[in-house]
């Protein structure tokens, strides 16, 4: 680059799985080498890796443990963070916007402020839709941020503690948890609230028990669980979900959730002390057509193969709130980490490649199955790609130590072996010397 000019300036908005990958890898690449400014924009301060939230909300995993310090992080790789809320863009002068950022006594931290930028990256993820249900804002809790999962498990020992403290004969204190979705994060959080239980009654509170105090039930539309997976997966979940008698309702729609429980359109009632509401996906409100970007029905914007916004060669996307279209014309990529973890993987190659003036590479998918972790209990799963022609079943410890490592390899993602290798170390001490779930 030449001497005396500005850097070229890439602005990251979204600092989730993909995001925080990007940023890291790109500084490392350019941010290091003076070649580019790297700026990550996030509303929170830390990142915690998005399929771990039911495990926060259950209690088996503390958040505060996870956590990556997002300015710790930019120091160490090379890259910029600005807290804030991206809630507006100018094309024209190629401009993001900021609300103004306030404490929880109402008392302004940040001012609105403006981002400039020479290439934009969209990377906010998605967050749960309710489709316009009466009563799901009021009443559900959505698992769409660490908070939210906290405020759950919250709520839980709450109720743990007051049932264990009428001193009832078991199965009189009895309470039901109803998750409305079965997709992943609805059957994961099933399975580990039904293990919190019985981790609770092992700490005194004998009057718990996972299968007459605490009542698991799971609704969706859909006529199956998991129904974005294959069959025999999704007969296999729902045969270890039955054994733990957590109670299976497919084919129902729910039409409103109250504070006593949920409505189904066909007139089945689930009474429910805490709802959790897991029913789909849709890409930030504030997405729709901004500043005239095409985006779709849930918000998604519409890019080419090169991960490329539509309208604006200067604008891309990544992750859940990218419409990205599929090979040979199969639709859009699905809004999985693994999609997330590959686009930013391309992007990475590429922005260097388009700062050189080298053509941008195309984005191709790559399915490697899916994985369904059902707690202490099992996991289950189908491999694709490089195994066999088709899809492997795979089930039981080498499932589990699959799904393990997928959070190991996005950890190495963003912090390197030696650091991973040094904090899974620290994990395994931490299991010996703390409750096995979190009780406040």
């Amino acid at each position: 680059m030449a001497e005396g000019r500005a850097l070229h300036r890439i602005v990251i908005v979204g600092g989730g799985a993909g995001g925080l990958e990007l940023a890291t890898r790109l500084g490392r690449k350019l941010g290091k080498k003076k070649k580019a400014s790297i700026t990550l924009v996030d509303f929170n301060r830390t990142h915690l890796w998005k399929p771990l939230l039911h495990q926060v909300a259950a209690g088996t995993l503390d958040s505060h443990a996870d956590e990556l310090e997002y300015m710790a992080q930019a120091a160490r790789h090379h890259f910029r963070f600005r807290l804030g809320y991206m809630d507006g863009l100018n094309r024209e002068s190629k401009v993001i916007y900021l609300a103004p950022i306030f404490d929880e006594d109402g008392e302004q931290i940040l001012p609105r402020q403006t981002l400039s930028y020479d290439t934009l990256v969209f990377s906010v993820g998605s967050q749960s839709n309710d489709f316009g249900t009466p009563g799901v804002k009021e009443f559900s809790i959505m698992l769409d941020t660490p908070q939210a999962a906290n405020l759950f498990h919250h709520k839980l020992v709450n109720k743990f503690i007051k049932a264990h403290a009428q001193s009832q004969a078991t199965g009189a204190g009895r309470f039901t948890v109803a998750i409305i979705g079965a997709g992943a994060t609805g059957v994961e959080l099933a399975a580990e609230l039904h293990m919190t239980a019985r981790i609770m009654s092992s700490y005194g509170m004998h009057h718990i028990h996972p299968e007459r105090d605490l009542k698991i039930a799971i609704c969706d539309a859909a006529p199956r669980i998991l129904p974005g997976l294959p069959e025999r997966l999704s007969a296999s979940v729902a045969q270890e979900l039955r054994k733990i008698d957590i109670d299976i309702h497919c084919n129902e729609k729910v039409v409103e959730v109250t504070r006593d429980g949920v409505h189904m359109a066909s007139g089945k009632f689930i009474p429910s002390a805490l709802t959790v509401w897991a029913a789909g996906i849709k890409a930030a409100d504030f997405l729709k057509e901004i500043d005239g970007l095409e985006s779709n029905r849930i918000n998604q914007l519409v890019v080419t193969r090169t991960l490329q916004t539509s309208r604006d060669e200067n604008i891309f996307a990544l992750g859940d709130c990218a419409a990205c279209p599929a090979a040979e014309g199969k639709g859009i990529i699905p809004p999985r980490a693994q999609s997330a973890h590959q686009q930013a993987l391309l992007l990475a190659k590429s922005l260097p490649r388009r700062l050189a003036g080298k053509p941008l590479l195309d984005f191709v998918y790559r399915d490697y199955g899916s994985l369904v972790s059902l707690g202490s209990y099992t996991t289950i799963g189908s491999l694709m790609g490089g195994i066999a022609r088709g899809s492997v079943f795979i089930e039981g410890i080498l499932a589990k130590w699959m799904y393990w490592s997928l959070h190991k390899k996005h950890q190495i993602g963003v912090n390197g072996w030696f650091r991973t290798w040094l904090g899974t170390w620290i994990e395994f001490i931490a299991r010996v010397r703390n409750p096995r779930i979190k009780l406040h």
